[in-house]
């Protein structure tokens, strides 16, 4: 899973494990921190920024968040939500021989967990950096390095196609990977993601008591921007709202079937940014779509 980074700070350095992929790093140049601001970007602009944010970041993410991922465990978001309970791809022991996309896999964690049911996953990300951490980790399934909007795979060569936290919340156009996802996926495929959910959008990116009131407008879909002092975005996020994000469904090619709003569990006391047992018992943190191409 990779979890979009909190709107407005820096992630949270939670050392959870030790330095990963040891190599020689060359000294940083001084760099002021990027400026956040609203504005548009388009497709290409927020495919580049997020590639180079997430190759820079791999890193540090898979330090903070691999050991609440695990190496094969599939998890639908910070809530802690198991597929293992879920089912939502379906039941496990129906998975065997199942061919199956992740998309914006991250370090494959989730594809690791199907291998072990017995499906045959691969595991694509926009991050070569990414796919390294997926290298170090392991596995014998097809790592790809590519675009969500523009699969490098033939027409219906899946079953099944699943994305926690990847790819949706960064492009400019869902459509057009819902629609790319569609084309790969066989009659009958099965497509579920998950995102940040939409009320998330109007709150601070805080977890304690001042990431509970409303601080701008549910409706303004203006993309998030972080920026260089060039004005060159190094990282975007897009708003949808829930009504957006579910004509963006029918719009793709698909039928929603369920959406699940997580509720947060008693056992997960964790912080993972602007998520907390705090807001996450208040209001809802993650949405996922089930979604089905006739």
């Amino acid at each position: 899973m990779a979890s979009p980074r909190q709107r407005g700070r820096a992630s949270p350095h939670i050392n959870t494990r030790e330095p990963i992929i040891q190599e020689p790093q060359a000294p940083e140049p001084d760099a002021s921190e990027p400026e956040a601001t609203r504005r548009t970007a388009g497709v290409t602009e927020s495919s580049r920024a997020n590639r180079g944010w997430w190759d820079r970041n791999a890193d540090e993410y898979q330090v903070d968040h691999g050991t609440f991922l695990g190496d094969d465990r599939f998890v639908w978001g910070p809530e802690g939500l198991d597929e293992v309970e879920a089912e939502l791809l379906g039941p496990p022991d129906e998975l065997k021989g199942q061919d199956v996309l992740e998309i914006g896999a991250g370090a494959a964690q989730c594809a690791r967990w199907l291998a072990a049911q017995g499906a045959r996953p691969v595991a694509l990300d926009l991050s070569h950096r990414q796919l390294q951490h997926a290298l170090r980790i392991g596995g014998s399934f097809p790592l790809v390095c590519a675009d969500a909007g523009a699969l490098p795979f033939a027409d219906g060569s899946f079953d099944l196609a699943c994305s926690a936290y990847g790819a949706l919340p960064f492009v400019a156009d869902p459509v057009l990977v819902l629609k790319e996802v569609r084309r790969v996926l066989r009659p009958g495929g099965r497509f579920v993601f998950s995102v940040t959910h939409p009320i998330r959008w109007a709150f601070p990116d805080e977890p304690g008591p001042e990431g509970l009131s409303v601080a701008s407008s549910y409706f303004d879909r203006t993309p998030y921007v972080e920026q260089d002092e060039e004005g060159n975005a190094v990282y975007v996020e897009h708003h949808r709202t829930i009504g957006d994000r579910v004509r963006d469904v029918v719009a793709g090619g698909f039928r929603l079937v369920d959406l699940v709003e997580p509720e947060w569990p008693a056992w997960n006391t964790s912080e993972w940014g602007g998520w907390s047992p705090l807001r996450g018992n208040l209001i809802p943190g993650t949405a996922i779509f089930v979604c089905e191409r006739d």
